[in-house]
């Protein structure tokens, strides 16, 4: 069992008198006046990116809780992203979540309104058609969002997609990791025992999600169905730009590489191993040449001023508002959670064997941003142009919160923090 902390203990002992391996954390779901509400006794899996499984709930609330937990201001929604990560989001709320919930909420828990994906679009096409309008006449919303970073980041999109009321208000979400890296629920929770956003689902406290948006020149194409076909991005209604917008991470080179290749159904079998894996390919091209060096003109902004980088050519060039892209993986030390601040991370070309090890030092809590060959900085924007550099459009994908734009020939893309309060994240 665990203390009210989360520290984990073992579950006790078997028969034989040999201790039980299996591990337990207790998790408090706590009210406004931050008294417990519910304890939630949690069995945890060996694999610890696997979601944990509900053992007992060891609290119920008293009879007039209900109301004192929830406000009748709130209209709930619950997103389950059955594609994301492992795809076990489903199970994990059916087991998990939704008893939880109706442990808290004994009758308010059935006029929930959840949402179950049923295509790559989904959660984009309800913040559009639903969310939005709630949220832009006034409507405080709170979003259980059960999925990986995308799903944020579409409701990020759809809800930025339009011009808001001076009515507007910003939704809650609470994270519920269930993706594969989850680079913005780790690096809100930096340092903190992972409770998978439990403890989160009755908390009232939240702050505004920081982020930036990426503009792009007019031949950028979206990559979909695993670059099998292309969309058009959405085009941003006061700078008429195909515009994405993001909260994590916006990088071409390596990292936007690997994320591309990795991208397939085969590769997401191997859960967060897939980047190492695409990584290694990468990086040990299978005719032992060198990886690729790619070609042009990068700019960063400071304040108003662009400074541009030296060299045009590059191997890691990437831009990022949270600390880790995934759990053990640090890529900005600097960045605090939500604290609304933008780093570079940069490095020119070199052997596979350096660049995997310059990387493999930021699981080492980000011990790469030591190395003399690494630039790493505090920026207020990136522009990389191409200028005609790369003729294979491979070599001119852009990342965006996992997303991936291949840019034309002559191409660029250009991103800025974005000072809009589009959403809330939930924090304990």
């Amino acid at each position: 069992m665990a203390d009210s902390q989360g520290v984990e203990h073992p579950a006790g002992k078997k028969d034989d008198g040999q201790q039980d391996a299996t591990k337990h954390m207790t998790v408090t779901l706590r009210g406004p006046d931050t008294s417990p509400v519910i304890e939630a006794i949690l069995e945890l899996d060996e694999d610890a990116t696997k979601h944990p499984r509900l053992a007992k709930i060891s609290k119920s609330p008293t009879e007039n809780d209900d109301d004192d937990v929830s406000s009748k201001a709130h209209e709930t929604h619950v997103i389950i992203s059955v594609g994301s990560g492992h795809q076990t989001a489903a199970a994990f709320y059916d087991k998990c979540v939704g008893p939880l919930l109706a442990a808290v909420y004994p009758t308010q828990h059935q006029t929930l309104n959840v949402h179950t994906t049923t295509s790559a679009t989904s959660v984009l096409e309800l913040a559009n058609n639903v969310l939005f309008p709630r949220a832009n006449e006034g409507k405080l919303l709170r979003i259980i969002v059960l999925s990986g970073d995308g799903g944020v980041i579409d409701l990020v999109n759809g809800l930025s997609a339009h011009t808001t009321s001076p009515s507007y208000t910003a939704p809650q979400v609470v994270l519920l990791p269930l993706g594969t890296a989850n680079a913005l629920y780790h690096s809100v929770n930096a340092g903190k025992t992972n409770t998978w956003g439990l403890d989160t689902l009755t908390s009232s406290h939240s702050r505004p999600l920081p982020i930036f948006t990426a503009s792009f020149s007019s031949g950028a194409r979206l990559l979909v169905d695993e670059a099998r076909s292309e969309e058009e991005l959405p085009i941003d209604p006061s700078s008429g730009q195909p515009t994405l917008h993001g909260a994590v991470v916006c990088s071409w080179g390596m990292h936007a590489s690997l994320v591309a290749d990795s991208d397939t159904a085969e590769y997401r079998k191997f859960g967060v191993e897939r980047f190492k894996m695409a990584a290694k390919e990468a990086l040990y091209p299978a005719d032992s040449s060198a990886p690729h060096a790619y070609k042009a003109k990068v700019s960063v902004l400071h304040g108003e001023e662009w400074k541009v980088l030296e060299k045009e050519e590059h191997m890691y060039t990437l831009a990022t508002m949270v600390s880790n892209l995934e759990q053990p993986f640090c890529i900005s030390p600097h960045s605090k959670p939500l604290d609304g601040s933008m780093h570079l991370v940069h490095f020119g070309p070199t052997s596979g064997d350096e660049a995997m090890r310059l990387m493999t030092l930021a699981y080492q809590g980000g011990k790469h941003i030591e190395e003399p060959a690494i630039t790493y900085e505090a920026i207020d924007g990136l522009r990389i142009e191409f200028g005609g550099l790369e003729a294979e459009g491979r070599w001119r994908r852009v990342c965006v919160d996992g997303k991936i734009v291949r840019v034309e020939e002559d191409g660029w893309v250009e991103l800025r923090k974005d000072p809009r309060r589009v959403v809330d994240i939930v924090t304990v």
